[in-house]
């Protein structure tokens, strides 16, 4: 699969052409939106001088941009309303991400607002007490380790953010499946954990803010799916992979 690449385009608008420049591409923006090529797109205005801009899209791939999104049905549209500004472009190049990337202490983790290590723990201490008292979860959970509850603690905390410590001792997202397999794992039982470890969160103190219960929700519905199909007879044991990092998606931390 060929990785996404970005392209930066780079304008130099006369002032007394900005409002129609930014009225053109707000107009434009609805066949990016439309294309299956683009992934997102921004355009941002200079602050020391308002005559640059500077549009930032990010195409599937460099060949998506240029063999799929300039020969598609949306193109014409598109160009013919940024076509009055194709003089003012000074710089149009794709540029491919690289490892040099993260995230500033702006936004909080889901791990540090949550409460760090210590919520974690108070999360599947309470919760596993739970599941060897339920009817439905306990035959599941049968003989279970006495540090199960610990790592998945660590599992949960480095998922939402944390220090990479279910990685470094027990090793990474296809070692947690692994535990899975074989466990044939049904609708009922994976509801009953999902409403389960929710209760779970009420009691142990974590957040209750909306932002975070979305988050922390989505992930144990991506979580619990891919064990039921992993537990199932079909399931084929992934390819070596890291733990996922889960972020706040669609809604950041309200701070006031």
């Amino acid at each position: 699969m060929t990785a996404e690449t970005v392209e930066y385009i780079r304008y130099r608008i006369p002032e007394r052409q900005s409002a129609e420049f930014l009225a053109a591409y707000t107009r434009a923006a609805t066949q990016l939106a439309a294309a299956p090529q683009c992934v997102d797109y921004e355009l941002s205005r200079c602050e020391e001088d308002f005559e640059h801009y500077v549009l930032r899209i990010t195409w599937t791939s460099t060949e998506d941009h240029l063999e799929g999104f300039r020969t598609s049905d949306v193109f014409p549209a598109f160009f013919a309303e940024i076509r009055p500004f194709v003089e003012n472009i000074e710089e149009m190049r794709h540029y491919k991400p690289t490892t040099v990337r993260g995230d500033g202490a702006a936004i909080p983790t889901l791990y540090d607002w949550a409460g760090g290590a210590e919520a974690f723990s108070r999360l599947t201490d309470v919760f596993y007490d739970k599941v060897l008292k339920d009817d439905l979860l306990a035959p599941l959970f049968a003989g279970l380790a006495p540090e199960h509850a610990e790592h998945v603690a660590l599992w949960l905390a480095e998922v939402f953010g944390g220090p990479a410590r279910y990685s470094e001792t027990q090793g990474g997202h296809s070692h947690m499946v692994a535990k899975h397999f074989g466990k044939h794992i049904g609708e009922p039982q994976r509801r009953r954990w999902v409403n389960l470890i929710q209760d779970a969160a009420d009691e142990a103190g974590l957040p209750t803010d909306a932002e975070f219960r979305s988050a922390f929700l989505a992930y144990v519905e991506w979580g619990t799916r891919l064990a039921v199909y992993f537990s199932g007879p079909d399931a084929k044991p992934p390819a070596e992979q890291p733990v996922p990092k889960w972020t706040w998606g669609a809604a950041p931390p309200y701070q006031g």
